[in-house]
């Protein structure tokens, strides 16, 4: 499978690193968090563009890369 993250500032601007219980995790920003919780809505109803659903999918991964890292960290010992 190849990733390819567009627009790329999502990496630059829209990654953070938060610790919670003692260990670090990656996190959205608040302003990528809202852009995801916007395209969800919009792609509820259908009235996503071709650019929008390539953004979303595109969060989507980070979202599901995210999660599998967030679990190595945290079982982690």
């Amino acid at each position: 499978m190849q990733v390819i993250i567009q627009p790329p500032s999502l990496i630059e601007t829209g990654i953070k690193v938060e610790m919670v219980n003692g260990r670090p995790l990656f996190k959205f920003t608040e302003p990528l968090q809202s852009r995801l919780e916007t395209l969800l809505e919009k792609n509820q109803i259908n009235a996503l563009t071709s650019e929008e659903q390539e953004e979303l999918n595109a969060i989507n991964e980070f979202d599901r890369l995210f999660t599998y890292l967030n679990s190595l960290l945290i079982a982690q010992k």
